[in-house]
């Protein structure tokens, strides 16, 4: 099978790859900067335009939309509703299976268990985007335009998930560069989180079970979810380092909005640390006979590969034009 990655290089991304080389795959990666793993086939080209997605998808077999936009609620209502459709398209046109790695941003606050039938209710704006690209995923898949399913994960940590993770941001970076930890909201609320390596094997377990797709699947995640307190104690245990944090309230975080434009992005979202956030991910377990990582397991793994720069990707980038 042919595979191709669009939004190659972040963290899901570099996880897929992995998998997919391990396996012996075909891969071919898409990315606006050109820089690809070594063992890819390395396409540059810009996925907000048709006519550069099409041509990179020519010839695949199955398609992993990956993408990962700037942090902003402008930027996603701008150029989200665009990629989906030239997705769609493309890989209609290609007659390409399309998996799309989705977030629970739609969902809004659950109370209690979030599974793949909890309705669509945002109470965010970036919440409001992702409900309308997923929702016009499904409309395709609903009348049999594509082949395609959905992929959610829950807010990730692993190997590769660096500035793209608040768990990495908050906690595992300032513990690496010898600084106190911190959490948002409230360190004693439980929170799921899915492990990069479960991510990766997960897409490349769905995209050669032909049932799987015209569905959505949770991918593995460890459950029950775990706290900010115990996620830094493991992370500093796994380093010999203090697992002293401090926690930045509500409050603070809205404050801290005004002098920086990610954090007021944060703010909308932080509902997640306030309350318990269950991502359920029996449906995946079950069906695919599938364990995730524990928590102390992925830490562990976590912190090894990035105290490890040997396991790094050796990146390839395509020649400037002549």
């Amino acid at each position: 099978m042919k595979h191709t990655i669009l939004g190659a290089g972040g963290a899901i991304g570099n996880a897929l790859t992995d998998e997919l080389l391990k396996n012996k795959q075909t891969v071919r990666s898409v990315s606006r900067s050109g820089r690809a793993p070594e063992g890819t086939e390395a396409v540059k080209a810009d996925i907000l335009s048709y006519p550069e997605l099409a041509k990179s998808v020519e010839g695949s077999d199955v398609v992993y939309l990956l993408a990962g936009l700037q942090y902003s609620y402008k930027v996603w209502a701008e150029q989200w509703p665009g990629i989906m459709r030239n997705t769609i398209d493309a890989c209609k046109a290609a007659g390409a299976g399309l998996i799309f790695f989705d977030n629970v941003y739609m969902y809004g606050k659950v109370d209690g268990k979030m599974t793949e039938e909890t309705p669509y209710n945002p109470c965010s704006r970036k919440g409001e985007i992702r409900a309308k690209i997923a929702g016009l995923l499904q409309e395709e898949i609903k009348s049999g335009n594509i082949k395609a399913s959905i992929a959610r994960s829950a807010d990730f940590y692993g190997p590769y998930a660096t500035y793209v993770s608040i768990p990495y941001v908050m906690a595992i970076d300032k513990l690496l560069n010898g600084k106190k930890p911190q959490w948002l909201v409230n360190a004693e609320t439980p929170h799921s989180y899915t492990f990069t390596r479960d991510c990766g094997k997960a897409l490349f377990m769905m995209s050669g079970n032909e049932a799987s797709f015209g569905q959505v699947w949770h991918l593995p995640t460890s459950n029950p979810g775990i706290n900010g307190k115990t996620f830094i104690e493991l992370a500093a245990g796994e380093l010999g380092v203090p697992a002293g944090y401090t926690v930045l309230k509500k409050w603070m975080v809205r404050l801290a909005g005004y002098f920086n434009t990610t954090i007021r992005e944060i703010f909308e979202m932080t509902y997640q640390y306030e309350f318990p956030y269950y991502f359920d991910s029996s449906k995946f377990n079950n069906y695919f006979n599938y364990q995730p990582a524990g928590y102390e397991d992925g830490l562990r793994e976590t912190m090894q590969f990035l105290t490890k720069s040997d396991q790094q990707f050796k990146v390839i980038t395509l020649p400037k034009p002549i």
